[in-house]
């Protein structure tokens, strides 16, 4: 009597780790709950949840059970093997153990189903069944660890040691089996001689959970370092992006000074010669006194083109001013604006190139008459530097879909489909128009004051040849500055 009292209670062992492994498994459940990227913990949590209902179906077998349950009892405990060998396997970022895991089970349960159907008595042959599935499954856990390098090597270490304890335990229990088998000869199936064995299986899977929780969380702590790695290369990255771009923003606010300067610089020497051809043409008005009607003509279109330019001057270049003082809007009178254009081009002998095919009344538009007669005439200009000599120029002034539309329409060398989308840039000139002179303004500055209009300039390619140049402009324009001033003046 007194020795079966130090003798341990299998009943008691198997509800204590019963009790441990479903506490595991819940804690292993909750751990892939909170980090789903490990997405491999799910399997482990799935291995110590197999193992927990081998242990309650072995807690709920009676004194003489059938032989399903004797199988079925034990190969959730191996089927629960299997999963930790496979989860792990997957954890550490190697092949998956599952399939050849799924072959040495469906081979013990073919061994145990013909040791308890044909020798059910015989204990010793599914213990040494169960050793050799045991010791195959540790084995590809102890190569795992053994192969891994992405946790520490005392981690690995420690690992490996615990589940070489098991397969020693396990080839023990089948040696002790083998030596003495009088212990297990028509004994029941599980009785207080196994008992230390389960109690080291609850040291060893007890161990294992530890060791497992200290691989995620050094996982983790690898994620996060490497995170804070990548966190601080990109704070870097955007550190030295945004010293670029300061000192992009600086050369280019030293870029925007040096071009004002040099349009201050510019726009001075405009006036010098400017100023120099009025004082000749009025120099000429005198000594001819009086001229001729046809000299009168030509001298009173320099004096106006003189004085148009040196609005634009005072106007277009003073780009550090709000466009409110740019600007001198007032009511357009658009078949005006179309005879303003054609005496242009009268004054330098091209004017008989013209055809306006629509020219409509626009009432109540409002706009800077200088800058829209500008944005035409380097319309009409470009359309006839690249034409023939003998082609005509087509324009078109109306309205369409409630827009003031300006079309004018040549037979030139037209502009390349692939170039189309660098036009207006400044001193961008077509790869075809090369030949002709010109500095890749005119159009840079048609988009400038259409900008100011909030309008639009399309070009594309014209049916037979040549190009189509539309402007739209929202009606109705600009308001003007003081519309009671404007009224008072109309009423005057």
């Amino acid at each position: 009597m007194g020795n079966q009292s130090w003798m341990l209670d299998l009943k008691t062992l198997l509800l204590l780790e019963f009790c441990t492994t479903s506490l595991q498994a819940v804690a292993w459940l909750l751990v892939w709950r909170s980090w789903r990227h490990l997405y491999q913990l799910k399997v482990i949590a799935a291995g110590f949840v197999a193992i927990a209902l081998g242990l309650l179906l072995l807690l709920q077998r009676g004194p003489d059970p059938s032989l399903f349950r004797i199988v079925l009892d034990n190969m959730m405990i191996k089927i629960g093997l299997v999963l930790l060998a496979d989860g792990m396997a997957r954890f550490l970022g190697q092949p998956s153990y599952l399939r050849i895991g799924t072959v040495f089970l469906a081979a013990h349960f073919v061994v145990w189903s013909l040791a308890v159907a044909f020798f059910p008595a015989d204990l010793a042959l599914r213990i040494h069944a169960s050793t050799v599935f045991t010791i195959v499954m540790m084995g590809l856990m102890i190569r795992t660890l053994y192969l891994d390098r992405t946790q520490p090597g005392f981690l690995r270490w420690i690992t490996i040691v615990l589940l070489a304890e098991y397969m020693g335990a396990s080839l023990l229990q089948s040696a002790l089996v083998y030596l003495y088998p009088a212990t297990v000869k028509n004994g029941p199936v599980l009785s207080n001689i196994n008992a230390w064995y389960f109690f080291q299986g609850h040291l060893f899977i007890t161990g294992f959970f530890i060791c497992l929780l200290f691989m995620v969380g050094m996982r983790l702590s690898m994620d996060l370092r490497d995170r804070n790695s990548a966190l601080a290369r990109e704070v870097a990255e955007r550190r030295r992006l945004e010293d670029e771009l300061s000192a992009s923003l600086e050369s280019e606010k030293s870029a925007r000074q040096e071009q004002r300067q040099l349009v201050r610089m510019v726009s001075h020497e405009f006036r010098t010669p400017l100023a120099a051809i009025r004082y000749a043409s009025g120099m000429l008005e005198v000594m001819l006194e009086p001229p001729r009607e046809a000299v009168a003509k030509r001298l009173r279109g320099i004096d106006e083109a003189v004085s148009r330019m040196t609005k634009l001057i005072d106007r277009f270049f003073a780009e550090e001013r709000q466009v409110d003082g740019v600007l001198e809007v007032e009511e357009v009178d658009i078949p005006r604006l179309a005879r303003q254009v054609q005496h242009h081009f009268e004054q330098v002998g091209l004017g008989s190139r013209l055809r306006f095919t629509h020219v409509e009344e626009v009432p109540d538009y409002w706009a800077d008459v200088e800058m829209l007669r500008t944005v035409v005439v380097n319309l009409v200009d470009n359309a006839l530097k690249y034409s023939p000599n003998d082609a005509p120029v087509e324009i078109a002034l109306l309205v369409r879909n409630r827009l003031l539309t300006i079309e004018v329409s040549d037979r030139g060398i037209g502009i390349p489909a692939d170039e189309h989308s660098h036009l207006g840039r400044r001193f961008f000139r077509a790869s075809n128009a090369r030949a002709a002179s010109g500095s890749g303004l005119g159009l840079h500055n048609c988009l400038q004051l259409l900008g100011y209009h909030e309008g639009s300039l399309n070009l594309s390619h014209r049916e037979g040849g040549g190009t189509v140049a539309t402007v739209r402009l929202p009606l109705p324009g600009l308001l003007p500055r003081n519309p009671e001033k404007t009224e008072e003046d109309a009423l005057a």
